[in-house]
This record gives C-alpha cells, sequence and structure tokens, in this order.
C-alpha cells in the first residue's frame, strides 16, 4: 500500500490519450483522491506525441512529481520519450499490437496488453483507452465497477449499449492484465481515500467561475492557446446569467470592445495568451488615460511570436509591466493555485472598478491547464465593489457650457464615475490628454496634475490587497528563502520540504500582487535569508530582476531559471538550489 503513485498515458494527439487520462482521472478524484495533472501536447490538432501525467495521492498534492510508477504506452515513441521516468520496479503498460520493447538498463516489468484487440472485437478500437483503463484498474488493485458512474456519464447520450461496451472494456483490460501476470501481479494499491467530495478542474475553469461569480457579464476574445477554454467556460454558462460572449476577429478588436462595454457599466474581461497581449498594448493605454476599468487574462505560454504554444513559460511578466508606452497606474496579479485564480478574477474586477484601471490576471500554462483537486470554494467570500461608480446620480444642472468633472482631480487619484447619457453629466472622452471634464488639454500645469492624479490611485495597494505576498516563514534566519510567482509554488513546497529534512532552514514567498510590487511586505523576509533564490520559467531572470529593482540585496539574489518548455520538477529545484547554498 502506498500514499501516492504517478501514472502517465501516451500515444498519438487525436486517438483518446486525454479521455483516457480523463476517465481515470475524474474516477479517481470521486473516490476522494488528491490529483495534480500535466497534459504535453502538441501545437497541432492531429499526430504528435501527447501525455497526460496524473499524481494521485491521500494527501493534497501541487505539483508533477519527479518519478513515475506507471506508463500506459500507444505506441512505441510513448515509451523511448518516457521510460526515464520509469523508477525501479515501474510498470509498462503497452499496446502488444506495436509489439512494445523497454531498453534493457532499465528495471521495470512490462505487459504488453492487446488493447487495440480487446476494443475490435468488442465493436471498435476506438474503446483501446478504456481498456487500457481497466489494465491500469488491475495494477492498482481498483475494481473496473468503480469507473461506472463517470463511465455512465459519459456515454450515456449514446445508449445504453454504448455505456455496457465501455464498462466490458474496462473488465476486459483489466483480466487481460491478470491473465498475462499469471498470479503474480505486481500491483500499486494506494492507501483508502477518505472519500470526501472536491472539485477537480483546471485554473482557467477557476478564473471563468471567479469571473461569473464576480458579476462579469460580457466577454469580447478571440480564441488563443492556452488561454481559450476560459472563452469556452464563458460560452456555455454566461447566458445563463443573462450574459453574453462575443468572439471577436482579432486581439485588438477584443479590447477595445471591452473597453467600450466597461465604459457602459457592464463588467467586463477579455483574455488572451503573449501574442495576443502585443496586440492589445495600445488599447491598454486607451484604458489607462481614459480611467475605464479594463480586465484581462494573461495566460503565458513559450515565446517569442509563436514560439512554444502548447508549452510552460512566465516570460511575460516584463511586458505585462511596462509594455504600454507612456505611463499609466496598472495592476498585474499572479495566482499560484486554483483556488486563488477563482477569488483574483472577483478581485481584479473588484479593483479594475475601484481604482478604474487595466488589471491584467496573470497565469501560466501549468497553472490554466493542469488539472488538479481543489477544495471547496467558499462562496460567502465573494464580495462585489464598484468603486465610485455612481448608478443613480442626482447630479445638480449644469450652467451653459459646462461638463461634468469625470476627470477630476481627488485626493485619492479616483475621480467620480457615472454611467454616459445620465443627466447633467455629459463630458468628453478622449485618447488625447485632457483636463476634467474630458475636453483635450495640452496645459502643461494640467498634464502635471492629471498624470499626478492617475499615478498616485495605487499607491496604498500592496497595504490593501489581500496576501500580496503568499508566505510560508517558520524561520527567524533563514538559510534561503524561495520566491516565485504563479504555478511554481507547489513545486517549491515540496523542494523545501526535501531541504528541511536535511537541515536547510528555508523560507517561502510566492508573489501575488506582482504590480505595483509589494516591496514592503517582501524586504523583512529578504533581510531574514543569508541567500535569495528565485524560481522561475523564463531565461532573464524577469522576476528576480523586479526584486532587485524594488527591494535591492542584489549580492544575496540568485536566479534559477527554466525555458525549455516544461515546468520544474520537484527534484530540479533541490538540487539546484544546492548548488547556490
Amino acid at each position: 500500500m502506498v500514499e501516492q503513485l504517478s501514472w502517465k498515458v501516451g500515444g498519438q494527439q487525436g486517438e483518446g490519450i486525454e479521455s483516457t487520462g480523463e476517465i481515470f482521472a475524474i474516477t479517481l478524484n470521486r473516490l476522494g483522491y488528491y490529483l495534480y495533472g500535466y497534459r504535453h501536447f502538441s501545437s497541432r490538432i492531429k499526430g504528435g506525441h501527447t501525455n497526460n501525467k496524473i499524481r494521485v495521492a491521500t494527501q493534497k498534492v501541487r505539483s508533477i512529481s519527479d518519478d513515475l510508477d506507471i506508463l500506459v504506452a500507444f505506441d512505441q515513441e510513448t515509451i523511448d520519450v518516457n521510460v526515464h521516468e520509469l523508477h525501479k520496479d515501474g510498470i509498462v503498460l503497452a499496446d502488444a499490437k506495436f509489439k512494445p520493447t523497454v531498453p534493457e538498463d532499465k528495471d521495470v516489468t512490462l505487459y504488453a496488453v492487446p488493447f487495440t484487440e480487446i476494443a475490435t472485437e468488442l465493436g471498435t478500437s476506438l474503446m483501446k483507452n478504456m481498456v487500457a483503463v481497466g489494465a491500469s484498474a488491475a495494477i492498482m488493485n481498483l475494481e473496473p465497477e468503480s469507473f461506472r458512474e463517470v463511465v455512465d456519464e459519459i456515454f450515456s447520450r449514446k445508449g445504453q449499449q454504448v455505456v455496457d461496451k465501455n464498462m466490458e472494456a474496462i473488465e476486459k483490460g483489466a483480466a487481460a492484465v491478470k491473465e498475462q501476470a499469471d498470479g503474480k501481479l505486481e500491483k500499486m494499491e494506494l492507501n483508502k481515500a477518505d472519500g470526501k467530495k472536491r472539485m477537480f478542474m483546471i485554473g482557467n475553469d477557476a478564473i471563468a467561475m471567479g469571473f461569473l461569480a464576480g458579476g462579469c457579464r460580457f466577454m469580447a476574445a478571440y480564441p488563443i492557446t492556452p488561454a481559450s477554454e476560459i472563452m469556452e467556460y464563458m460560452i456555455k454558462r454566461l447566458p445563463e446569467f443573462g450574459g453574453t460572449v462575443i468572439q471577436t476577429e482579432d486581439e485588438i478588436a477584443a479590447a477595445t470592445m471591452s473597453i467600450g462595454a466597461n465604459y457602459a457599466g457592464v463588467r467586463t474581461i477579455t483574455a488572451s495568451a503573449g501574442p495576443g497581449l502585443s496586440l492589445m498594448m495600445e488599447s491598454i493605454g486607451l484604458a489607462g488615460i481614459t480611467e475605464t476599468p479594463l480586465v484581462i487574462v494573461d495566460t503565458q505560454r513559450g515565446g517569442p511570436s509563436t514560439g512554444l504554444p502548447t508549452k510552460q513559460e512566465q516570460s511575460d511578466l516584463m511586458a505585462m509591466i511596462y509594455g504600454t508606452h507612456g505611463e499609466i497606474p496598472k495592476v498585474v496579479i499572479a495566482p499560484s493555485t486554483v483556488q486563488e485564480a477563482f477569488y483574483d478574477a472577483i478581485e481584479a474586477l473588484n479593483i479594475a472598478e475601484e481604482y478604474q484601471v487595466p488589471v491584467i490576471l496573470l497565469s501560466d500554462l501549468q497553472l490554466s491547464l493542469g488539472k488538479q483537486t481543489v477544495e471547496p470554494l467558499e462562496y460567502d467570500k465573494i464580495d462585489v465593489r464598484r468603486g465610485k461608480l455612481d448608478l443613480h446620480p442626482d447630479l445638480p444642472e449644469l450652467e451653459k457650457g459646462e461638463y461634468f468633472k469625470r476627470y477630476e482631480v481627488t485626493e485619492d487619484g479616483v475621480s467620480p464615475r457615472i454611467l454616459p447619457g445620465e443627466k447633467n453629466g455629459i463630458f468628453h472622452v478622449t485618447g488625447v490628454e485632457h483636463d476634467e471634464t474630458g475636453k483635450p488639454s495640452e496645459v502643461a500645469s494640467n498634464r502635471q496634475a492629471q498624470m499626478d492624479k492617475r499615478l498616485r490611485k495605487l499607491k496604498r495597494l500592496p497595504e490593501v490587497f489581500d496576501t500580496p505576498v503568499y508566505t510560508s516563514a517558520p524561520h527567524e534566519q533563514a538559510d534561503v528563502l524561495f520566491v516565485g510567482f504563479n504555478s511554481t509554488r507547489g513545486t517549491i513546497e515540496e523542494a523545501i520540504g526535501r531541504l528541511e529534512d536535511e537541515g536547510v532552514k528555508a523560507n517561502h514567498a510566492q508573489i501575488r500582487l506582482v504590480h505595483p510590487f509589494p516591496t514592503e511586505q517582501l524586504r523583512p523576509l529578504i533581510d531574514r535569508a543569508a541567500k535569495v533564490i528565485v524560481v522561475e520559467n523564463n531565461a532573464t531572470a524577469q522576476l528576480a530582476n523586479i526584486i532587485k529593482m524594488n527591494v535591492g540585496n542584489h549580492e544575496k539574489i540568485f536566479t534559477l531559471n527554466q525555458y525549455d518548455g516544461t515546468p520544474f520538477l520537484p527534484g530540479q529545484i533541490h538540487e539546484r538550489s544546492k548548488e547556490l547554498l
């Protein structure tokens, strides 16, 4: 009996790899296990190697495992590419159709199971993935019946006969492995789970749910990996709440349409990835100078240009903070868990309206597309705040030639806001510099006053933002402080656990409010550490450089970078950090 194991299925894209992982994972989730999954896939519709690695445990897990217990292979390439991950006594379940082989130097057990043959006998080779699920169930000592609820949900619309055939495929897959083992089956049985019901979803779904809960009622977007799932979720659900989604012709239209809808008073969002954000930069500047709320999701991926559309990277950080020309107030929020992604989506809507600024919700491919167990969300925490927006203004009558001071210079930098068309509320809106009523103005003193007003909006945000830096700092004086952002949190936590077992005193800080930077919240942690190691998926140490700019302490800051398109593994951080200590 084990507390956790790692399972991976691989093959050619388009032959049911994703559905195999889904059925396996959803079933384990419903049995009460904790899961963390990461999908490797190619940037094409069909063909090319793809795999889905799922970690299953009786306790919370927030990272991919270093090694692998069970590999399900639909082709030889899957074995060749992934066999190095298998630990001693690992198991390969491979389709006998391609006459699988494993390297002689790997001490693993190979079961060549006739996935395709069994499925074809049952009526269609498409069911080979269900045979593979059954084979996996046998290795884990799971009853095939455990999968019935999920199979019924997925296939019931096709009729009871299809449900029964798929269940038979699972049963025959399990029987085939047992028969081949001839009573000597190497089992990897998990300890019993607690049986509690928990959600199982990707970060993009949590973001979309957060926007719905936070009052978003319009979305304009253009599809792009790895952000498309946000739009797909909203297309299905937003109409149920009286909202609308429009797929625009490009990201420029998505951003400007979002600005227009926000100007009209509708909470609106758009979502994209690096290439799309590049196209939106001028529009973000427009939102900044017109002080119109704007919420954008950036799901980071490998760049530049088309780059690696389906691979992990965190290289948009500088662009999100400094990408627009000129100087405007802007907020960049970086959730580090699926739960945070839900709550931060709501907070992004609130901040955009309270401060009348563009807000970028920064994610990355691993967080956005990695599917994981999520504890029940606390809906009583939802708080919708609309700032100075007056939905029912009783405005004094204007003298002839007077206008409403939409851009009035205020002490806190936030001007009064009303919806267009209100009686006695006429004002100009323009992308050029303007006076308090919105009329274009190039007067030097006005320019200074408007710039100063806009730029002082966010001075106190790091103080009032809920957890600008997530911290785990048990040591008053630490040997090392690890710093990261977005999806690296769980991997860093696991690496720290291994270092602590070796006697290293390690603290952890995960930056959640990237801009304006939480200098005063991070500085004490850096002061208490002998060394600082910044972990990030980019080549130029963007987060480390931002820390140096805002906090200093250059001499104690070291970087641990990875930019090959793969996420960090706990073992990589553990071993590479020891070289820096």
